[in-house]
């Protein structure tokens, strides 16, 4: 089973076989190592602008559990636990 993908302001359609999500949870994290891999002797701007970084310096980050955590709700006057 293929997807529709439209192109040229809608006036061309191809059918393509559906790939594997990469843009959200675990897929995306190891999306992200492998660029951070590729170019890890890349310079990134920071401090607007006023200093580099080599990308390859950047640490990695890790998730935690939010199980017990408050979290707001509405317009910041409620509040619920996880």
């Amino acid at each position: 089973m293929g997807i529709v993908r439209v192109g040229g302001r809608g006036t061309s359609r191809r059918v393509e076989e559906k790939k594997e999500d990469n843009w959200s949870g675990g897929a995306f994290k190891k999306l992200q190592e492998a660029k951070k891999e590729k170019s890890k002797d890349k310079y990134i701007t920071v401090g607007r602008g006023t200093g580099k970084i080599k990308f390859g310096d950047i640490k990695s980050t890790t998730t935690k559990s939010t199980k017990g955590l408050w979290v707001s709700s509405g317009r910041g006057t409620g509040k619920r636990k996880l």
